[in-house]
């Protein structure tokens, strides 16, 4: 287990939370700052819990009925695309003092957010984060754009005291991946096209090289399927909900 000064206990809990009428799972992790809840809503839709405060990334309605939720203290939306910006939903889980961060083009569906860049810093309900790009390299559409371009996506470095939380957005394995160290979860987009196939994902994986590593947004792949590529790693690899 590595260590940053201070011993990390990383604890798996995976009790069900209910959140109006449906039921979610989650895990529960000792950090060096504290208890961090992940809250699983699916697709890419996930919440953090840290020091009573909670942290949506791309929450949107057509996973889950986010009127029994907790308000957020902030959103992080990665792109302008309808299954990661709903507009409604950030609206119903705001509250006063809420802060909602996203990319240039989001600002255009949804006014009033801060804008964030690649390689931009944040401080989002306390927590220090990281903007990473997040962009597709081989993929592409018939007229040849590729399905993410380059700048128009964010990924999301959170930083829960000395634990690092990598959630990259819809992306590929891209060279600024090489870049990022000490990574403790990390979460890997697995869906061809539109980001990774399964051997992409495990090189992807092997690269950064986290503690835990949770697949998600992966629509019609088999995430056992990169379980067992990374078997000879020391990477636990967790299965949730997030289809």
């Amino acid at each position: 287990m590595r260590i940053k000064g201070l011993a990390i206990l990383l604890i798996m809990v995976v009790p069900f939370s209910s959140y109006g009428q449906k039921v979610f799972e989650r895990d529960t992790i000792q950090t060096t700052g504290g208890l961090l809840v992940i809250t699983f809503i699916g697709h890419s839709s996930l919440m953090f819990n840290y020091q009573d405060r909670n942290i949506f990334i791309d929450p949107v309605s057509q996973v889950a009925d986010f009127s029994g939720f907790p308000k957020a203290d902030a959103i992080l939306v990665t792109h302008d695309h309808g299954d990661h910006l709903d507009a409604e939903t950030i609206k119903s889980l705001t509250k006063e003092g809420t802060e909602v961060f996203m990319t240039k083009l989001c600002q255009k569906k949804l006014p009033g957010g801060k804008v964030f860049g690649n390689g931009e810093f944040l401080i989002a309900a306390g927590v220090p984060v990281e903007v990473v790009a997040a962009y597709n390299i081989v993929s592409k559409r018939g007229n040849g754009i590729p399905y993410h371009p380059k700048g128009d996506g964010n990924g999301y470095v959170l930083k829960f005291g000395q634990f690092k939380v990598y959630v990259p957005g819809d992306t590929e394995l891209i060279p600024e991946m090489s870049k990022l160290k000490d990574i403790d979860i990390l979460f890997l987009p697995v869906a061809e096209p539109y980001t990774m196939p399964v051997g992409m994902a495990a090189e992807a994986a092997r690269m950064i090289n986290p503690k835990i590593l949770y697949p998600y947004h992966f629509n019609n792949s088999n995430p056992d399927d990169l379980k067992r590529m990374l078997m000879d790693t020391s990477i636990e690899v967790r299965i949730r909900a997030m289809k």
